[in-house]
């Protein structure tokens, strides 16, 4: 389960940030530098969580699994929580918001997945 699961995890993160890249873009100029800024680091901090995940692999490490798992998961928080405050203030519409949602839902299923997996595995 954990290295098809990891794998699936990576592209689905890609094509996250293709699409939030594409908003941040838009957004008013001086938010695109403030939260903007904020929100494209979040996103690459999970991915290179995700690769992490990726490269450790082995039972040995599950605590390091865990860690980066919770690393992605309070990220994702974050960024739920950047979308709230720029839907607030009218910087991205209705629709733009809750596609972004539904993808860091769908992000969020698979890590919590992972996370109950190696947690169930990590129990001696």
């Amino acid at each position: 389960m954990k290295q098809e699961e990891t794998l699936i995890l990576i592209p689905k993160v890609e094509k996250y940030i293709e699409y939030m890249i594409n908003i941040i873009i838009k957004l008013p100029r001086t938010e695109k530098f403030n939260i903007g800024n904020e929100y494209k680091l979040s996103m690459y901090r999970i991915l290179k969580n995700a690769i992490y995940i990726n490269k450790v692999g082995n039972n040995k490490e599950i605590e390091n699994i865990l860690g980066y798992l919770n690393k992605i998961d309070a990220e994702l928080v974050l960024e739920r929580i950047y979308l709230r405050i720029m839907l607030k203030n009218r910087w991205i519409d209705e629709k733009k918001f809750k596609i972004s949602m539904e993808l860091i839902y769908e992000i969020g299923r698979i890590v919590g997945g992972l996370i109950k997996y190696y947690a169930k595995n990590n129990k001696k």
